[in-house]
């Protein structure tokens, strides 16, 4: 499935503010914690707790907020199927990464354990 070229400027527009209260919403709901779902944003984008309130307060776009981020070395490694799109088929960067957040807080919400949810090597495979 390809992501259309109107998909991704609607992407690049939101704001993640808009977005953010879903993901809290939907972690939460599914027992795991703001603190983890702060961890694995941190994870991807380098953005500690108090950076990530001042994007939010600031209503900046999905756009902004990843030229801002600073994105993990191992965020390549996030793969699979969201929003019916294989993340490792679409070649649009923006929207590619705003998938693997997804990817992500989906991995969270259904409990997936968090050293794997951030990709961590396991001790002595580097």
């Amino acid at each position: 499935m390809k992501v259309t070229a109107e998909k991704n400027e609607k992407i690049a527009k939101m704001t993640f503010a808009s977005i953010y209260p879903h993901y809290v919403n939907k972690v939460e709901k599914k027992g795991r914690t703001k603190d983890e779902l702060h961890k694995i944003i941190e994870w991807l984008t380098g953005f500690d707790e108090d950076r990530l309130q001042e994007l939010i307060e600031e209503k900046i776009t999905f756009e902004t907020f990843f030229q801002k981020a600073e994105l993990h070395p191992n965020a390549h490694l996030i793969k699979g199927v969201i929003c019916g799109y294989r993340i490792e088929d679409i070649d649009f960067e923006l929207t590619r990464q705003v998938r693997y957040l997804d990817k992500l807080v989906d991995e969270l919400a259904r409990g997936r354990k968090m050293e794997k949810i951030l990709r961590e090597d396991k001790p002595g495979t580097k």
